[in-house]
């Protein structure tokens, strides 16, 4: 394929073009064949891409775009009243087909609103869903939807299965175990969109459906790809994230506490250093849009520059195979 070229909303996000930019340059450096459009105000995007003169910027271009979408703007502002924004550039350049991806920090709700606006949905695609992986003790499950949508139907938890499996195949997993997040494993268990759900699923063909999950099961690797509601999904991911820091925080203070603590800690420090490193949240940065006509990556609007490489890097993944395209040839085959 040719070199792909991603926009990147260089405005959004905690941090903005101060995390942005030099993550952006780390990932010219990670990907020799990959170009890059940082989309935002002009001026401030090109005075902090001086602080690094190396920069090949025959592969790092600027799009201005004078407005800037805020983290708590309504998406019905954002979608009616910054025509250009940053945001809504960026997406108009994969419409456009000048980019192959969309890389943004900002409004979560703003960037789904405006995603399904400029880009639209795939057909036989009611809503897009959020999904990211998580770790596993066995690697790590696809989990959506993350919270775009936190009233689904049964219709809408399947749509998300099939596009999740597609989704998992792309990154390498053979024939995906899809589950649905219950509050038990048996049939009688859950509630009537997840019970309707699960009989969708058990109808499908080609979908390697597991049945119900709970959330031990999800940790143990029980399943590759694990389908629930927005609402639920959110406060997983948010409660998995915050667990995984209270735990690391919490055996450093005791590898700290006294000198005897000390000198057993210089010694388990570096697999301890590797566990964090396994299970940080920057590793799993960058939650996909699926079920768009275009690749948009979200990255958590916290991230600093480490986690917002690792959002470009999934935006590349879905560009190199080629996911939108995918997700489409086999719609026909898996939706009911």
């Amino acid at each position: 394929m040719s070199a792909p070229l991603i926009a990147i909303d260089a405005m959004g996000g905690d941090f903005g073009p101060h995390c942005i930019v030099p993550a952006s340059i780390a990932c010219l450096v990670e990907f020799p064949s990959l170009h890059l459009v940082l989309v935002g105000q002009a001026p401030i995007l090109e005075e902090l891409i001086a602080r690094h003169p190396a920069v090949d910027r025959a592969r790092l271009h600027v799009e201005h775009a004078s407005e800037v979408i805020g983290m708590d703007e309504r998406p019905s502002q954002a979608l009616r009243g910054k025509p250009d924004a940053s945001m809504r550039v960026a997406l108009e350049l994969v419409r456009s087909g000048r980019a192959q991806a969309c890389v943004s920090a900002g409004n979560t709700g703003a960037l789904m609103a405006l995603s399904r606006y400029v880009l639209k949905t795939l057909p036989g695609i009611d809503r897009p869903a959020m999904v990211s992986p998580v770790p596993t003790a066995t690697g790590s499950c696809q989990l959506l939807d993350l919270g775009a949508n936190v009233d689904c139907s049964a219709e809408h938890l399947y749509q998300f299965a099939v596009m999740g499996s597609v989704a998992a195949e792309a990154l390498g997993v053979t024939n995906p175990r899809v589950a649905l997040l219950n509050v038990g494993t048996e049939e009688v268990k859950g509630n009537q969109q997840v019970k309707l759900a699960a009989s969708l699923l058990q109808q499908a063909r080609g979908l390697n459906y597991t049945g119900f999950i709970e959330g031990d099961g999800l940790y143990r690797g029980e399943a590759d790809v694990v389908v629930c509601d927005g609402f639920v999904g959110n406060i997983l991911l948010k409660s998995s994230e915050g667990l995984a820091a209270m735990i690391s925080a919490r055996i450093e203070n005791l590898f700290t506490a006294n000198i005897a603590a000390r000198l057993v800690g210089s010694m388990a420090l570096p697999l301890l250093r590797r566990l964090q490193g396994d299970l940080t949240p920057a590793r799993h940065n960058g939650a996909s849009f699926l079920g768009l006509q275009g690749i948009v990556v979200k990255s958590h609007g916290a991230a600093g520059v480490e986690g917002f490489q690792s959002a470009i890097r999934r935006a590349l993944i879905e560009v190199r195979e080629n996911l939108p395209q995918r997700l489409h040839g086999r719609l026909e085959d898996l939706l009911l």
